[in-house]
């Protein structure tokens, strides 16, 4: 909580970074100097990367470097970790010698690694100590952080030998050896982990914080809920801006400039435009049929706009399904079935619909579609089931398609998979027409 004014109102450091962030960019750096700087480190680790760099950029060299080396480790390698080139060699010297060591190693993982938000102000005790004596050695040299709710016992090579919650400690006698109160069972991260592997692990046993070790079990740091929480919200982000038929950005919208915005927007958009294109292409194919039955271009917008609609449907359920790992790609044949009947039914549904408006509009004489318009209708009926049932097919099997050859499901966005039905729709379409309708209108 930070103190300010003559009162002490005090605001949390979320609060404080908020208004910062809403302030002219030439005052942030000055602003932020003028809080306490006891407060400083709180409030930077609650603002956007852009910000962060702005105020370190926009400060002196060794206000900067106290700020960068007293930021607990994973803010500091989340810092690091959007810096790249030159820029990223000159704020390394900010920092002290083992922090910049620190930064060295953990920077070399993969970025879909844990190892760039390890925190590495963990708390640890010796096996053979007492629980009288592991609480002086917690006093003496450990923080209040959100990391100590579970205590870690090492032996003397730094490798783990358990972990205890923290009320372990203080409902047991103080004369009892630690060793005695340990259960034998924990849980733990390699440093190589994805951060989805680290996601899962979160979920399956509930726990607030979990250890991270190195491949000879050495114990070297500590991740918690809450950077998994904040990883979950970047992740869920970057999917639905896929899927939404864009490139993920890199900053908030907020904080992203108008032209990176527009070239993050624009490959997918030009992709999909000349895909369709092929649209056009497939409508000349079947130029002579149109010609002679005009009205089959009235029903086009309502035939691929159904395959559009059902095949994005489809995408989101399992895109979504294969990403909380309700789905494995072994459970394809399953879902082939289940979608396949699934779009024989919406199909069918539609299809009546379909049907039925057109008997109404021919009695009602709100449009005269001929004497053949009973085979309009079942043109439209059968049309219907065929384009539904191939997009529901289409959006269920793509991402799975994607996610086999080594791809981000996510990629096969929705304006994908409607484009993809929108040219096939049109040639089922007219397939079904040429048969149901030749030697009358064709």
């Amino acid at each position: 909580m930070l103190g300010l004014g003559k009162n002490k109102t005090y605001i949390h450091p979320a609060e404080a970074a908020k208004l910062i962030a809403s302030l002219p960019s030439d005052v942030i750096p000055q602003t932020f100097i003028s809080f306490p700087v006891k407060n400083q480190v709180s409030i930077f680790s609650y603002l956007d990367f852009l910000l962060q760099k702005q105020i370190i950029d926009g400060i002196s060299k060794e206000k900067a470097s106290n700020i960068l080396n007293e930021l607990p480790s994973d803010d500091r390698f989340d810092f690091y970790s959007n810096l790249q080139g030159i820029d990223l060699s000159s704020h390394l010297e900010l920092l002290s010698e083992k922090n910049k060591n620190e930064a060295f190693d953990f920077l070399g993982y993969p970025k879909d690694s844990i190892a760039r938000e390890v925190d590495t102000n963990f708390a640890d005790i010796k096996v053979g100590m007492t629980i009288a004596e592991a609480n002086e050695h917690l006093r003496n040299n450990h923080t209040d952080t959100e990391a100590a709710n579970y205590i870690y016992v090492t032996d003397d090579n730094g490798r783990l030998v358990d972990d205890i919650p923290v009320r372990r400690l203080v409902l047991n006698d103080p004369a009892k050896k630690i060793e005695s109160i340990l259960d034998g069972y924990h849980v733990s991260l390699n440093i190589s982990d994805s951060k989805e592997t680290a996601i899962d692990k979160f979920k399956e046993y509930d726990r607030t914080v979990l250890p991270v070790l190195n491949n000879d079990n050495v114990l070297i740091g500590v991740i918690t809920v809450d950077d998994m929480l904040d990883i979950m919200e970047q992740e869920n982000t970057k999917d639905i801006q896929k899927f939404g038929g864009l490139e993920a950005l890199d900053y908030p919208y907020v904080n992203t400039s108008f032209l990176t915005l527009i070239k993050k927007r624009a490959g997918w958009l030009i992709i999909l435009f000349l895909s369709e294109m092929l649209t056009a292409t497939a409508m000349g194919f079947f130029d002579a049929e149109i010609s002679k039955a005009v009205v089959l271009a009235l029903f086009v917008p309502l035939i691929i706009s159904s395959g559009g609609n059902s095949g994005s449907q489809a995408a989101t359920l399992i895109i979504r399904a294969m990403a909380i790992k309700e789905l494995a790609l072994k459970d394809w044949w399953f879902v082939m079935r289940r979608e396949v009947f699934s779009g024989l039914m919406l199909g069918c549904m539609l299809g009546t619909i379909g049907f039925i408006r057109i008997a109404l509009w021919q009695n009602f004489h709100w449009f005269n579609y001929g004497e053949y318009w009973p085979l309009i209708a079942l043109t439209i009926f059968f049309s219907l089931i065929g384009i539904v049932m191939w997009g529901t097919l289409s959006g269920s099997m793509v991402p799975m398609i994607l996610k086999r050859l080594g791809f981000d499901p996510a990629a096969s966005s929705a304006p994908f998979v409607a484009t993809l039905v929108d040219v096939t729709g049109l040639v089922i379409y007219f397939s079904i027409a040429a048969v149901i309708l030749k030697g009358t209108l064709l």
